[in-house]
């Protein structure tokens, strides 16, 4: 249903988020509790549901990189048109969390060569992340981003930049485009659209913005029912039962059932 939304509203790709599976489908926090089966059904399902590039959160890989070489061979059957893999130490963390680790840069080149091996559609993209910002500082994720590139990385992604002298100089250092992360209530500053595009970024993602606002609104919903012990189909609090519908395309449906019945 996100993903619907997202395509509805003119976005350009949908990102599916290890933090958002796990927060939404465990209840709990981003701390390396899901796999790759998880997110494969995942990827799948937003497959099904809308035609709009699906970058996939693959975290560390999963291990190792023969790991990684089945993650991507399985992201890719599901769907996914672009994984983002990470190097973090396995359970990975989320990336505005403290105590975070890092391997390192040799066995994220290795992982980043197995992911570029085995993919098999050339237009599939490899998005390299690192955490080493908040780690080892930002002159060793700058390093390692030269590295990512160098392996194969399509799109490099550092991680929880805290300045907004990094956030602006950093397109400049690559060549591979650069996608940013804005958590919002976490590390990096907020910027616009245009803003960021004007310091030369390629990808600017919003990884949790639907879930925060879904979770804000259930919160409004059904504070509300429990306070007045009644919720009508008010638009500024629910989504009319209509819209719902039309978001889940059943007018579609309609017509099938109709065609199918006809003989």
């Amino acid at each position: 249903m996100s993903a619907r939304i997202i395509e509805d509203l003119g976005f350009g790709a949908v990102y599916l988020t290890g933090a958002g599976v796990t927060n939404m489908s465990l209840g709990l926090p981003d701390l390396g509790f899901i796999g790759l089966s998880d997110m494969a059904e995942h990827a799948a399902r937003v497959r099904d549901a809308v035609d709009l590039p699906l970058v996939v959160d693959a975290d560390t890989g999963f291990g190792n990189a023969l790991n990684v070489h089945h993650a991507v061979r399985t992201l890719e059957r599901a769907g996914a048109d672009a994984i983002q893999l990470e190097d973090q130490v396995m359970p990975k963390k989320c990336g505005h969390f403290a105590g975070k680790h890092v391997i390192s840069t040799a066995e994220m080149v290795s992982k980043i060569r197995a992911a570029t091996d085995a993919r098999e559609d050339e237009h599939f993209q490899i998005i390299a992340r690192t955490d080493a910002a908040a780690v080892h500082g930002i002159d060793d994720a700058i390093e390692r981003g030269h590295r990512f590139v160098e392996a194969g990385a399509d799109i490099l992604f550092i991680e929880a930049m805290e300045g907004l002298s990094d956030v602006e100089r950093l397109p400049a250092l690559f060549e591979a485009p650069l996608l940013i992360n804005i958590v919002i209530g976490g590390k990096t500053p907020v910027q616009s659209r245009e803003t960021l595009e004007r310091f030369g970024y390629g990808l600017v993602l919003y990884a949790n913005a639907a879930l925060q606002g879904a979770v804000h609104g259930m919160q409004q919903a059904l504070g509300r029912l429990q306070s007045k012990g009644q919720l009508d189909e008010d638009p500024t609090i629910v989504a009319p039962f209509g819209e719902r519908q039309r978001l889940v395309k059943k007018p579609i449906y309609d017509q099938l059932e109709e065609r199918y019945n006809a003989g």
